[in-house]
Order: C-alpha cells, then sequence, then structure tokens
C-alpha cells in the first residue's frame, strides 16, 4: 500500500504572524483548512472571522475553492523537499452585513445649488 503524500502548511495572517505549520494529507480539502483556521485563530486579534465563509485562502497568488484539494492546489515549481508552503488568510465580511450597511448610507441627500451673477 503506498504512503499517503503530506504537506506542510502555515497560514500567514493579515498582520504577519503565522498559524501552523500543520501537516495535511494531499487529500484534505481547502474547506478543512479554513475550519482549521477559524478554529486556531489567535486571541486578541482585531479581525475575527466569524465562520469559514468569511475566510479566503490564497496560495501562488489564487484564491483557492472550497471543493479542491490540497494536492489539487499545490503548484509544481512550488516543491521543496521538506519545505512548508505559505497560504495567505484574508477575512472578507459577508456580503449581507455590507449590502445593510450601504443602505444606510443612502439616505436622501438634500441638493443645494447656488449661483452668483458678477
Amino acid at each position: 500500500m503506498p504512503e499517503e503524500e503530506s504537506i506542510d502548511i502555515k497560514f500567514r495572517l493579515y498582520d504577519g504572524s503565522d498559524i501552523g505549520p500543520f501537516r495535511y494529507s494531499a487529500a484534505s480539502t481547502v474547506d478543512f483548512l479554513k475550519q482549521r483556521v477559524v478554529s486556531d485563530w489567535p486571541k486578541g486579534k482585531t479581525v475575527v472571522p466569524k465562520g469559514i465563509n468569511e475566510v479566503k485562502l490564497i496560495s501562488s497568488g489564487k484564491i483557492l475553492e472550497n471543493n479542491k484539494t490540497v494536492g489539487q492546489c499545490k503548484t509544481p515549481f512550488g516543491d521543496i523537499a521538506g519545505g512548508v508552503i505559505v497560504m495567505h488568510v484574508v477575512v472578507q465580511p459577508s456580503l449581507a452585513k455590507s449590502k445593510t450597511e450601504k443602505k444606510v448610507d443612502k439616505a436622501p441627500k438634500a441638493v443645494i445649488c447656488t449661483c452668483t451673477i458678477l
């Protein structure tokens, strides 16, 4: 039986701090990685994700899709024997929250026009 490939991944947060590195199998999904990031999020950060839907993982400049596996997302030029893959974490608030905020901001504004004849 062949040994399953495992990959070391650490997650770089917005302030330069890291979560990990942790070892994952190549069959682990991006959704699973996001769950791990949310559960291991450091205490005391100003930005905290409320769920995995607010977390985006970026590797080699690409936003990773939830249904992809770690093996599918790995870039061939990023393979360094014994190296750790760094994935950047972006927290993006849900769209429902931002839409309600925009509605509040769109209050009718009074139009004031002034003309001056010299």
